[in-house]
C-alpha cells in the first residue's frame, strides 16, 4: 500500500473489508481542517510558493502549513518543485491524484454552501 496507510491502518487495519473503508481514506488524506483548503486554492489557483498560500490562507500558521503541505506531499497528493536555487524558491502543485479530488473538493464546497445557507 501506498503512503503508510497499512502503517496507519487505514487499510490493513480495522477497515480493510468493510464498506466504509474507502470513506475513512479519503478522510484521512483530506480529513485535517486545512487539507482540502489547501488543495482547493491550489485546483483554483494552481502552484503557490509558501509565502502566497500563507498569505491566502490566513489565518493559518507556518506551522500548520508546514506540517499540512509535508503530509499531503507525503501522500502524493501534492508536489513540492524547486523553482529558483538562487534565492532559493519552491513551488506547491498538485498532482494528477490530487487533481483527481476535484470533484469531492467541489461536492464539499456546494454542500457546506448549501449548509450554511440553511443555518442562517
Amino acid at each position: 500500500m501506498r503512503n503508510g496507510y497499512e502503517r496507519e491502518g487505514c487499510v490493513a487495519g480495522w477497515c480493510r473489508d468493510s464498506s466504509f473503508c474507502s470513506v475513512s481514506c479519503t478522510a484521512r488524506l483530506i480529513g485535517r481542517k486545512w487539507h482540502p483548503v489547501i488543495v482547493h486554492r491550489l485546483l483554483d489557483i494552481g502552484p503557490l510558493g509558501f509565502n502566497e498560500l500563507e498569505r491566502d490562507l490566513e489565518p493559518i500558521s507556518s506551522t500548520v502549513l508546514s506540517e499540512s503541505l509535508e503530509d499531503l506531499e507525503a501522500n502524493e497528493i501534492i508536489e513540492r518543485r524547486v523553482v529558483s536555487e538562487k534565492p532559493f524558491r519552491v513551488e506547491y502543485g498538485l498532482t494528477a491524484q490530487g487533481k483527481s479530488l476535484e470533484p469531492v473538493i467541489e461536492a464539499m464546497g456546494k454542500w457546506g454552501a448549501s449548509y450554511i445557507e440553511e443555518s442562517e
